[in-house]
Order: C-alpha cells, then structure tokens, then sequence
C-alpha cells in the first residue's frame, strides 16, 4: 500500500522550495515529490520542441542524482502528454504500451504520471513526472498533489524564462545604445549624469564611471547647461507623449581641457519610479561634415579616374632608345622623387602627358591621383569653376557644389596641359594657389587649403608670351623652377622605326588586322619626312594605313603629307592655262590643299593668336565651317 501523506506533502512543497531558486529549485522540488508520492523516482525536464527532446534539470531515481539526462520523446508516454498537452497516468504495465521505450525498460520501471508544463499562451515548456518500479495507482490524493508540485514548477519554470528574456532584452539595449555612433547621455532630474555610452566616452574623453553623480557642466560647459536647463524646464511641462524635441540651433559643446565643438543634439523625458530623467543625445557636427566632405572628394576623384580609364591616353609606356629621349628620361627621373614644379617643353605630340605621369608614378604621391587638366579645352568661362570648383548657385546652371580640380588633387599631382593657352585674368589666381596652396572656390567666401605638386606643359615660347604681354611674368618663372624639354621625332633618329612598329602592331590587335612588316619603301618614307605632329602623326598615319590596307602591307609613302603635295602639283599641271576657266573640282582641291597646309603649320590651331585664321586672314568661325564644308578633320590626339 502507497502511504500518501497529504499535510506532509503540502509542507514539502512550501517549505522544501520556499527558499531556493533555480536548479536547487528543482532538486529540492522532485526530491520531495518522489518522497510524498512515495516513488522510486521523479524528474524535472526542459522542452527541445525541434529535437523532439526532454533535458533533465533534476532527476532523481533510486535514491540518487541522475546528471546530464536527456532522451528523444518519440514512442514514450512523455510523448503522448506532450503532444496531446495532458496529464497521463500509467498505473502500471507500462512496456506493453510503450515497448520501444528502453530507458524504462533497462532501469525496470512500470508505472508513471506526467504532466507537460505550459507558459501562459500554452507552448510547452517542460515536463514533471514520477516514476515507479511498482505499479501506481490511482489513490486518494495521488492526482491532486501531483497537480500542485506541477503548478509550483511551472510557476518558477516561467518566472526563469521571464528573467531570462528580460536580461536578454537589456543586454540587446544595452549593446544597442554602445553601439550607436551619437553620444548618449543620461541625466537625472537636476541634470547630473547617470549613464553614457561608449560613443559618448569617446566624444568626451571621459569614462562613465568617473562622471556618474556629475553636473553635466562638466561636459558641455556653463552655457550649454544653462541651455539644457531651459528646455528640461519646457519638457516638463508638455503632456507625456510629446516630451522631447530637437534643440533648436544645437549645442556649443566646451569640454574642460578638449576642443570646443557645434553639435546637433535632441532632448527627452521620461520618469522611472516617480523621479524624472533626460536622455541627450548629440552628434559632432565637425566630424560628420568632415566625413560629408571626405565622401564627396573621393566620389568626384573616382569619377574623375572613371573618364580617365574610358578616355584614350595613346601609349601605355615611353617607347624609344635614341640619346635625346635617354637624356630627357634621365632628367625625368631625377626630378620625380622631389616636390619641385615641372615644365614640360615640347611640340604637339612629343608625349608631355606620358611623360607627366611617369614623373607622378616615381615620386612620394604616387597612391594619390594624378588629375590632368586641358587649359585649352576648357571655354574660359569656366576655366576658373574648373579649376576651384563652385557652390551651388554661384552662377547660372550651377544646380549643385562641385569640387574643382586642384581640391581632387590634393595630396596629389596635377597636370597643366598647354598651360600657355590660359586666359591671362585666371593666371593671377593660378599663380596664388601654386605660391600659397590655398583658393577660394566660385561663389564661396571660404579658402580651401591643398597640398598639389604641379606638372606644366607648353608648346607654346613662354619667354616670348611674356615678351608679348599674354603671359605673365612672375607665373612664369613660378612653373620653370625645373624646365624638361622633350625632343620631337625627327631627332630621334631610329626610335620612329621601333615606334612604328610597335604601334602597328598594337592598332592591328586593336583593329583585329594583320600587319606585314615594314617594307623598305616604308621604312625610307618613315626616315625622310619631317613628323611635324610627331608621335601623334605617326600613330594617325599608321591607323589610317591599316584601315586602307587589304592585304596588311602599309604603303607609308603613299599616305605621307610630302606624297599628297606632288600629286597636288600633277592635278595642278593638269589644270587649264592661265586665262582659262577653272572647274569647281580644281578650286575646291586648291582651297582644300591651302587649308590644310595652313592648319599643319599651326599645329591645327583654328583660332586665337598665331592660329590658322589669323594666317589665312579670315575669321575662325569662317575657317570652321569651310572645315565641315571640305570634310576637313583634325588628325585624332595621341600620345
């Protein structure tokens, strides 16, 4: 006969748990029950709904700990209380339901009573039951104490999940508020500090620690204070659902012994057991427009690098081994790894932007970018935006800020390609940045500061420019401080040879051609004439060659200037005597062949000082549409 007693029994379960929590909880919880019910065992079991698996938080059998005990539910009478969420009670001949059960089965057990333990919206939780190696029946008391022991653990099965859920979400806060990139401060009702994050350790240079219980003077300073005051005062007297704002004009923050510095700021209240408490939080505005600014200049310098990459820079290396190029490279390379201003002297196509970039790649700022900038390309309107960049709304179609080029340059190279051709008003300014290193931008009072190495190049006489009043004087010795000329192909000797070469081959991959080498004829006609467009002219001979070759062979001689001029003579021998009417045909030729040569002289300059209009005596836009109307196309710009 089970001895059941029901006053002893209630005893144990308020003074057997009363004063423990947690796993003693539990111990002392089943080991009362299995001495009430009077059973060989009982157990305590958390919940792995997706496992399908019961652990043990306290198991007691056969007057012992049973540690670290965890089954599979499936084929087992926890199974069927879990599943149909009930109390079930095998009084005895438990095998013959449940045979595949071999952990009844090997301790010898025959009986049970087990109740799933739910939370509040009925999941499962866990489970309690007892145990027997005697059957169990169902006697007076047996159920209804059972069902109390379960009620008292499921009570503390629930309060330990609510405390674990409520350190969990203040652990989440907690790295919540750390984690934030804004200063974080607390202050209790007479604005003293309680708490801060780490961001706002770091803003002020202080720890939490040794400001809690501190005026929040001693961060922000007297005046700020005095600002926080007011609006806590304004705060207090709004209904509870709009007590917080955005401080107007922000706070001038004046840490003790740090950098003042503008910040934006918000303010709220609150109230904790009946005290009111504010939280500021503020943002150091320098570092954010400082990172605004950052952001900007690389996306305007990526930008830039993007056109760079997309645009046609010739020459991917400097080809050549006469001793005048050897000598201009020699000198090239001395003057790469210092900080002195280059002028690169040379004529149209004698590769003074190749040569710009090997000087940049061998010197200290070779990891910063190398902006080129054409002066004259540029209308002169917008020379000076180019340059210093402008705000928004400094002029007409200025729709938004943009940085200019020496600002993307800053740390970096500059390149001045044809420097000669600017205008002479923005010349006074250029001579200020490269002197002082700093500018001021279109329609902006502020003046930036930047660190630029300066590379310039010329065909143009700069002597003879100042001689002549269009270039200014003190400029130009400002940019000779290391004058590198470079020669142009006809002193070259052999080098148009390898270069014509090499850039054969590379416009016929480019082209999907194939190339014969180079006849004896080519070769002579390469040697004999003059290149007056030197490197450039030759790689647009060498295209044009290709492009009208069927067979690969090149026939220089043939599409060189020199052969186009004797057959001009035979066509003129052809033509009517004198006194006799021209054809149309012969006065288009001749017109055509005085333009041409006019612009060849010039270096295909249309306009402006020394240019082919001022040669032709007609106006620039009379030699432009004469151009179009003769299908008169500047040869294309190479390196």
């Amino acid at each position: 006969m089970r001895r059941i007693d029901e006053e002893e029994a209630l005893r144990a379960v308020v003074e057997g748990t009363a004063a423990e929590t947690g796993t003693e909880f539990y111990r002392a919880l089943v080991r009362n029950l299995a001495r009430v019910l009077d059973t060989h065992g009982a157990l305590i079991t958390e919940y792995d709904e997706g496992n399908k698996t019961l652990r043990a938080l306290a198991f007691w059998f056969g007057g012992e700990w049973r540690d670290d005990f965890e089954y599979p539910i499936i084929g087992t009478p926890c199974e069927t209380a879990i599943e149909e969420t009930r109390l079930v009670h095998i009084p005895d001949r438990i095998l013959d339901l449940y045979p595949s059960d071999n952990d009844f089965k090997g301790a010898g057990v025959v009986s049970y009573l087990g109740v799933p333990l739910l939370s509040r919206d009925r999941l499962v939780l866990g489970h309690l039951a007892v145990v027997d190696v005697r059957p169990m029946p169902a006697e007076k008391g047996l159920l209804p104490l059972f069902q109390i022991f379960a009620n008292r653990a499921v009570a503390e099965m629930r309060r330990l999940r609510l405390e674990g859920d409520l350190r969990e979400r203040q652990e989440k806060l907690g790295r919540l508020v750390d984690s934030a990139m804004d200063a974080i401060v607390e202050l209790d009702g007479e604005l003293c500090i309680t708490l801060m994050n780490a961001a706002a350790e770091k803003v002020f240079g202080e720890t939490k620690d040794r400001l809690r219980g501190q005026s929040v003077e001693r961060l922000l300073g007297t005046a700020a204070k005095g600002k926080l005051g007011g609006l806590a005062d304004e705060l207090s007297r709004r209904s509870s659902s709009e007590r917080y704002l955005w401080i107007p004009g922000g706070l001038a923050a004046e840490p003790p012994g740090r950098e003042p510095f503008p910040a934006e700021a918000t303010l709220s209240w609150f109230e904790m057991r009946g005290r009111p408490y504010y939280t500021l939080i503020l943002r150091n505005i320098h570092d954010r427009l400082e990172a605004e600014q950052t952001i900007r200049s690389l996306s305007a310098q990526a930008e830039y690098l993007r056109q760079e990459i997309e645009a046609e820079h010739g020459f991917d290396e400097i080809t050549g081994t006469s001793p005048a190029l050897r000598a201009a490279l020699k000198e090239a390379a001395q003057v790469a790894t210092t900080e002195a201003t280059v002028l690169i002297l040379g004529e149209t196509g004698t590769g003074k932007e190749l040569f710009a970039r090997a000087i940049h790649n061998r010197s200290a700022r070779k990891e910063r970018p190398l902006i080129k900038v054409n002066c004259a390309a540029i209308p002169a309107s917008l020379i000076e935006s180019e340059f210093f960049g402008h705000e928004r709304g400094a002029f007409t179609g200025a729709t938004q800020r943009r940085e200019g080029r020496f600002a993307l340059a800053d740390r970096g190279t500059i390149f001045l390609d044809e420097v000669g051709e600017l205008p002479l008003e923005l010349q006074g300014k250029l001579l200020r940045v490269l002197q002082e290193g700093e500018f001021e931008p279109v329609g902006s009072s502020r003046t930036r500061k930047v660190d630029v190495r300066v590379v310039a190049a010329t065909n143009r006489d700069l002597a003879e420019a100042v001689k002549a009043g269009t270039f200014r004087e003190d400029l130009y010795y400002r940019l000779n401080v290391f004058p590198l000329r470079l020669p142009p192909l006809r002193e070259r000797g052999d080098d148009v040879l390898l270069l014509a070469r090499t850039t054969a081959e590379r416009l016929a991959r480019d082209l999907g051609r194939s190339v014969a080498p180079l006849s004896p004829s080519d070769i002579a006609a390469l040697g004999s004439y003059g290149w007056p467009g030197n490197v450039r002219e030759l790689r647009n001979v060498l295209e044009r060659a290709l492009i009208t070759s069927p067979d690969g062979a090149l026939r220089l001689a043939a599409l060189l200037p020199e052969a186009r001029v004797e057959r001009a003579a035979e066509a003129r021998a052809e033509q009517p005597a004198a006194g006799e009417i021209l054809t149309e045909r012969h006065l288009r030729q001749l017109e055509r062949d005085n333009l041409i040569a006019a612009l060849t002289r010039t270096g295909w300059r249309v306009g402006g000082a020394n240019g082919a209009a001022e040669l032709l005596g007609i106006s620039a836009s009379t030699l432009k549409s004469r151009m179009r109307a003769l299908a008169i196309e500047r040869p294309r710009r190479t390196t």
